[in-house]
Order: C-alpha cells, then structure tokens, then sequence
C-alpha cells in the first residue's frame, strides 16, 4: 500500500544552526554562547505583575491586534522616544515575538514572482518565509570589519519586479547600525515607488557607544511603507515570553493583522497586562542600553589577550570574533571543534549566508552573567 509523501515546501531548510550548537553545548557541557538568549533572571518586579495579573483571572483569550493597554504603551514609547505617533487601535499589533511578525509582514505583502532585497548576514527566518509565499530572494552581501551597506549595490538590485526590503537594525550576527545617511539613501530609492520596507528593530534598545537608534520610522518616506518590528523579550530579557509587536499605517496594518489572525490569532493575556504596566516607569527600558554596553565590554576585555580580532559590536547582544590568526577551518568545523575541546559554544557566521560565504568569523552572544563571560574569555584565551 503507497503512503502519502510529502512535497516539502522548503526542501533545503533543516534543523536551525541554534538548536544544533544548543544542543551540543549541553551534550558537552559547554558555555552555550551561541543562541542568543540570557542566562540572568527577568525583573522580579514585571514576574510580580504576571503573577498579579494570573490570579486577577486574565488567563484567557486577549484581544486579536493585542491588550488595549499594551498597545497604548507602544505608542505612548514610540511617541515620546521619536515623536511619532501610531494609533493603538489602527496601527499596533501585539504578536508571538518577533519571528511571528516578521512572517505576517511578509506574507502580508509578498506575491509569487516578487523579488524581495535581503541583506545577509542575514536572520535565518526571513528567507524561508519569502520562499513560503512565493517570493524570490535578491541577496547583497555585507563584508567584515564594518558590515556597511553599498547604496549604490542596493540601486542595481532594484527592479521592477522589487516588492519588498528587509532591513534589520541594529543588526544581528554583525552588530552593526545604521545611520541617519543610510536611512536618508534608502528613502531616496524607494521615493516614488510601490516597494514596502520591513524594519527589524527587535534591538533598539541594545545599542552602545553613545549610538543613536535610527528607527525607519522617524523618516516620513520611510515610516508611510514600513511594517516596524520590535521585541519585548530583547528587551527585558524574557525570550521565552515570545511577545513582539509591529507598528505600521492603517492600510499596511489591515493586511498585517489578516495573517496574524489565523497564524497565532493573539499572544499570552497576563504578560500584555504585565508589560503594560512595566513599561509605565521608562526606565525600565531605557536603562537597557547601558546595562549591555556593560556586558559587551565584560566579554571584549575577557578576549582581549586571544588571537581572536574583533571590531567591537555597535548593537544587538552578540560580538562577532575574527579567528584568522587562529585556524584556516571553516567556521562551522571550528565552532563545533571549540564547543567540544575547549567547552565554549558559538555560531558560525557563514550560516547567515545563502552561500555560506565564510569570512572566518564566529558570533558570541554576551547576554550572560558576569562569571559566564569571564570563564568563556579565559577558556578561548587559551585557545
């Protein structure tokens, strides 16, 4: 008897590279400095307010476009830290994270047969859902030390078959930012066209050096086109909450909240309240910033008397280290090698490419406490 077999949508997608260095880091007994996750406690404080909010009786369904009041909060941020105003009920949609977004964003825009600019390094999720809706994925490669954007590049790429561009800022693996100039080019291209724009802004708050985050929508040619996405678990340290949120106009908002609807419908009811509420004292997120700057610095002056050479990260929570001086391996072989040898866990930067362009690199992600990055540094220090 024949059985059914499946046709795979995404025959050359695998297991993602962060569940396998996770799990080796554990199979191993390794500092797992590959996913990027925190290994410090949340807020006691915003535990607290889930609590409260639980035995309050707020354990079912909340609303499809998210809590009132965390939409409030959203805008109420987005408006007091760059004076734009988005309103709650039309132009905010609270989703499960920011993966979640970035798929309804998509799909909300993509056709069979559009091409869609992808800046790779690029996050693992975007291409697949380009290539689930039936998009084509026109790459541009960025190059080390400084992962800069070639406008002119971008220009040659465009074509009238352009639907959609992903821009992510600040960037994960590199770390790099965008500048007021960089947003000031694109909106020269994309002026006058019917190309939308996703920005991917789960990092805003991670940002150092006395950086200023530019978000797409503080620039009016920009803001009209763009599906801006963010993170509260980026934020606050709660990566398993799985609470993001987009922000965009009313036209691009309705499509948006049609594929959000049968995707998740709407995300977990205590933790919107409990967010709302946190976000009441702005400090709570604007002393991000410096709390990671911190970090950073703890990991670079733990590596500092390594081989490794690194240019250091501008944003996210991950510094990416050159081995050049080290090994002529490929880097996944190398972050396999380390994760075993010497018991520290990273991800090859070659994965965020279509071609696996290897340049050599690894990224760490320095989310982790104190004593973690100072034991990783003196275990790659001898290296």
């Amino acid at each position: 008897m024949s059985k059914p077999v499946i046709n795979s949508k995404l025959p050359h997608v695998g297991t993602t590279i962060f569940a396998i260095m996770s799990k080796m880091a554990t199979d191993y007994n390794a500092i797992n400095l590959s996913q990027g996750f925190p290994n410090f406690p949340a807020s006691s404080e915003l535990i607290s307010i889930v609590e409260k909010y639980m035995r309050k009786g707020f354990n079912q369904y909340a609303p499809m476009p998210g809590v009132k009041e965390l939409r409030e909060a959203i805008s109420d941020k987005a408006e007091k830290l760059y004076g734009i105003s988005y309103h709650p009920e039309t132009e905010v949609t609270v989703t499960s994270g920011g993966t979640e977004a970035l798929f309804s964003a998509i799909s909300a825009v993509v056709e069979k047969g559009d091409e869609v600019i992808v800046f790779e390094p690029a996050y693992d999720s975007y291409v697949p859902a380009i290539e689930l809706n039936g998009g084509i994925p026109i790459y541009i490669s960025l190059c080390p030390p400084h992962y800069k954007i070639d406008w002119e590049i971008v220009k040659q790429k465009i074509s009238s078959k352009t639907k959609l561009i992903i821009v992510n800022t600040p960037h994960n693996p590199t770390g790099a930012v965008l500048s007021a100039e960089d947003l000031k080019q694109l909106a020269n291209m994309v002026r006058n066209t019917n190309i939308f724009l996703i920005a991917d802004e789960v990092y805003e708050h991670i940002i150092f050096d006395d950086l200023k985050h530019h978000s797409f929508m503080t620039h009016p040619v920009l803001q009209e086109r763009s599906f801006i996405i963010g993170s509260f678990g980026k934020t606050f340290h709660v990566t398993g909450w799985k609470i993001g949120f987009c922000v965009a106009p009313v036209a691009l908002t309705t499509e948006f909240r049609k594929i959000h609807q049968f995707l998740t419908f709407a995300s977990i009811t205590p933790v919107q309240y409990a967010l709302a509420e946190f976000m009441k004292n702005p400090d709570n997120y604007l002393e991000v910033p410096a709390f990671y700057e911190q970090k950073r610095n703890k990991f670079l002056d733990a590596v500092k008397n390594s081989k490794f050479t690194f240019q250091p990260s501008s944003g996210s929570y991950f510094q990416n280290l050159s081995y050049k001086n080290i090994s002529n391996e490929n880097d996944f072989d190398l972050a396999v090698r380390l994760t075993k040898e010497i018991g520290v866990a990273s991800i090859p930067v070659s994965v965020f490419y279509h071609d696996k362009t290897d340049h050599k690199i690894l990224r760490f992600c320095f989310a982790k406490d104190d004593a973690t990055l100072e034991l990783a540094g003196e275990k790659l220090c001898g290296l």
